[in-house]
């Protein structure tokens, strides 16, 4: 019986601890995307170029050494991970160019969704509560996603500032968080 409170004071300070860490982690990420803007996204490149040289490593090696699979899904997962080694490679090799690509390529990604969020809320108009409301959001998310297609790079950096910004805020009321969890 003396062991319950122990352990549950040993867990909220596991709590605490992981919830402070966490917001210590957000806050220094939003300041480096902030700060460092160009950097970060590079680094950020540069741990996806990683992650496909790994991926790719892992799917050469399952449709080499796995004997319970088909000839041709051997042959699918060997071409997949040339596939992905590929890719990380080259995108190490400009990383720059790389980093500009994803960010036009997310910028463009974004547009879209923000069109189609747009035409979709405008399909839902006849079951919407507050008809205002609705029609407001659809036309703000139709002409977001218009400008971030015209000019997605910039679109790219002003979402990217702004994860900067929710991460610094974010990290802030987790360590609050960590400070009163448990009291």
């Amino acid at each position: 019986m003396s062991s319950e409170p122990s352990l549950e004071k040993a867990a909220t300070s596991s709590i605490r601890t992981a919830l402070g860490l966490g917001g210590v982690l957000s806050v220094i990420l939003g300041i480096l995307i902030l700060v460092w803007p160009g950097k970060t996204a590079m680094v950020v490149t540069a741990i996806i170029a990683i992650y496909a040289i790994i991926a790719g490593l892992v799917y050469a090696a399952l449709g080499i050494f796995s004997s319970s699979k088909g000839g041709w899904a051997r042959i699918g997962h060997i071409l997949l991970g040339v596939l992905f080694i590929i890719a990380g490679v080259v995108a190490f090799t400009n990383l720059g160019a790389t980093t500009a690509w994803l960010a036009a390529f997310l910028g463009i990604l974004v547009g879209i969704m923000w069109i189609i969020e747009g035409v979709v809320a405008l399909s839902t108009l006849g079951d919407a509560p507050s008809k205002g409301w609705t029609v407001f959001f659809a036309i703000i998310s139709i002409i977001a996603g218009i400008t971030l297609l015209f000019s997605p790079l910039w679109g790219a950096v002003v979402l990217w500032w702004l994860l900067g910004i929710s991460a610094i805020v974010l990290g802030i009321i987790q360590i609050f968080r960590a400070f009163s969890f448990g009291k």
